[in-house]
């Protein structure tokens, strides 16, 4: 037996059983530079070793779950603080009673914050707006519910009842009229904007989302362009857009002419709401697709380009853009409706111009459907 081994078995034992305290001739004794001599470590000696390596690695695995929570949400309070909720729809009045499942509003104005006077002029944006207040070309409810998700543009030259309201330039009091739908969101901002769809729709808007030209083309820069098809050339010399037939990948410039133009479309101001749907649509996808999400510079350079012009109502958060993001997927996956209000009369003379009319009895029966989150049964 080796020297300083005793057997406690050994009934010739001259001592009890002593612990074992490892010499220089034992093979199982550390080295300095590392592992024992002999190649591993008595079991008494392991299971401390092996205790004390679990938990520097527990210690490790928390650092990096505490790392990831605090990353995680020091990124959600950059992009919840670079929200800008500007519209309360609390404060407004005379507003339908809440229906069922959950309404958004999403609206494109014309708002050249973030772009240069070059940028302006290279996007075809046209000058500032001025004393005409600001313009949107696109205005959608989105409804999500027990039934999917349904996207309907409301066409800009809707011919619709503006609410009462006062100016908030002017402080002057005007009362009810017609005039087309854009004209609410240039005349009394996205309050009479949302009052004006409340009213004639008879849908409770429970979150509204706006963003300007600049948020719009960053976006697209952002994720790489956007590819969609078109059935022929055009070319619009007023948003700049020139298309040749096929599939093309519009960076944000082309983009921004893409869902613009409306002269080149035979049902005008109805043809463009469907490339709007139909571009925002693919946005949503593309935006989801894994070159995207596996990239953080398109990640954030995504994020910050929406967030920097994004206008929002108090009530939503990034919960409920998550929400809106989630539905336009499901909508451009084929498993939502996407479709215009339904319409009776297009290019009616009024004395604001050209006007649409909607279909009476058909629109009426789809804001129904959408307010009891019922099957949408109506195509426009």
């Amino acid at each position: 037996m080796p020297l300083g081994r005793e057997d406690p078995y050994d009934a010739y034992a001259p001592t009890p059983y002593k612990r074992y305290e490892p010499t220089s001739y034992d093979p199982y004794e550390p080295t300095p530079d590392g592992p024992p001599a002999g190649g591993g470590y008595k079991r008494s000696d392991r299971r401390p070793r092996l205790r004390s390596r679990f938990r520097r690695v527990l210690r490790v695995l928390v650092l990096l779950v505490l790392l990831g929570v605090l990353g995680g949400a020091s990124t959600y309070v950059w992009a919840d603080s670079r929200l800008d909720s500007d519209v309360d729809l609390s404060a407004l009045p005379d507003r339908p009673a809440p229906g069922k499942g959950t309404n958004y509003l999403i609206v494109g104005s014309d708002s050249r914050d973030g772009l240069s006077e070059q940028q302006s002029k290279d996007l075809h944006t046209g000058s500032s707006i001025g004393s005409e207040g600001r313009r949107t070309d696109s205005m959608m409810v989105l409804h999500t519910g027990a039934h999917g998700a349904t996207l309907t543009s409301l066409p800009r030259d809707s011919w619709v009842t503006l609410p009462a309201y006062v100016d908030p330039n002017t402080g002057i009091h005007h009362k009810r009229e017609k005039n087309k739908l854009n004209a609410a969101f240039s005349l009394g901002g996205s309050e009479l904007l949302v009052r004006t769809v409340e009213s004639n729709t008879g849908l409770r808007i429970d979150h509204y989302t706006e963003i300007g030209f600049a948020g719009f083309v960053g976006i697209v820069d952002a994720v790489g362009g956007v590819r969609m098809c078109v059935d022929r050339r055009i070319v619009d010399e007023k948003s700049g857009l020139d298309l040749t037939k096929g599939c093309h990948t519009l960076e944000g410039r082309d983009a921004l002419a893409f869902v613009r133009q409306r002269h080149q479309e035979k049902e005008g101001d109805l043809g463009r709401s469907r490339n709007q749907r139909k571009f925002l649509a693919a946005l949503a996808t593309k935006a989801a697709s894994r070159d995207v999400l596996f990239s953080p510079s398109a990640v954030f350079g995504t994020a910050d380009a929406g967030l920097g012009t994004l206008i929002v109502d108090k009530s939503t958060g990034l919960p409920q853009l998550t929400h809106l993001f989630k539905a336009m997927r499901t909508v451009s996956a084929g498993n939502g409706k996407q479709l215009n209000v339904p319409v009776a009369t297009t290019g009616l003379a009024t004395s604001k111009g050209s006007a649409i009319v909607w279909d009476k009895e058909k629109s009426a029966r789809l804001f129904a459907e959408l307010r009891a989150d019922l099957p949408v049964t109506v195509h426009g």
